[in-house]
């Protein structure tokens, strides 16, 4: 039987890094507010699967108001963020049935390609946890004398979205939060779970710093082109 899938677009945060009074996840981008960016990109190259919006609730009747604005048709079921990422993810994780593909994703990362997006959950037939990363072309410097510095061969700097079975990581989750626990390839894998890597993208990024302002609107127009 075919596994549905459920996409978890996690955009709880306040965006403080970014400046202004706008959280970044309804900053306007070209038009359109970044997380309908986000959306749409996943909804073109996933058609069926069902969305799963996480939102602080102060933010719930702005994102609805901007939906009717920008006519955001995609149907979304929309869950109260907690009061960190980790709480944020098991909330959602309870709208996702056993037996399905879930995957997470950052509610501003809206470069992610369908083609990357499209072949992941082509994979998700081969494994149980799969997650996009990039390899790591600047020297790293531990900060701790203690702890020596990182071999860039053998490093990668990891992406989002990441694709799971559902009851792999619904499962996962259900353990307290470790401080080791740093996206949730690191909660299934803390479970035994063996985490495969997909070929990710440079181009996408997660809108953080106004720096990355300027870097998104050069992605866009270079696919826009």
């Amino acid at each position: 039987m075919e596994r549905k899938i459920y996409g978890i677009f996690v955009a709880a945060g306040s965006g403080t890094r970014m400046g202004g009074n706008t959280p970044k996840q309804f900053m306007s981008f070209e038009g359109k507010p970044v997380l309908q960016r986000t959306i749409e990109t996943f909804a073109e190259a996933l058609p069926k699967m069902k969305v799963i919006t996480v939102l602080s609730r102060e933010h719930f009747v702005t994102w609805k108001e901007l939906c009717v604005k920008h006519s955001i048709s995609c149907p979304q079921m929309l869950v109260e963020g907690g009061l960190t990422r980790f709480l944020s993810v098991r909330q959602a994780l309870k709208k996702v049935p056993n037996g399905a593909i879930v995957f997470i994703h950052d509610g501003v990362r809206p470069f992610t390609s369908i083609d990357m997006i499209s072949g992941m959950a082509q994979k998700m037939d081969e494994c149980e946890a799969l997650i996009p990363a990039i390899p790591v072309t600047d020297t790293l410097r531990s900060t701790d004398p203690d702890i020596p510095d990182p071999d860039r061969e053998k490093t990668v700097a990891v992406q989002t979205p990441q694709f799971f079975h559902s009851e792999v990581i619904k499962k996962a989750y259900e353990k307290p939060y470790q401080v080791s626990f740093t996206d949730d390839a690191s909660v299934v894998a803390a479970d035994g779970v063996k985490v495969n890597i997909f070929p990710g993208d440079k181009f996408n990024i997660k809108l953080t710093t106004p720096e990355d302002i300027v870097i998104g609107k050069a992605i866009l127009t270079m696919r826009q082109s």
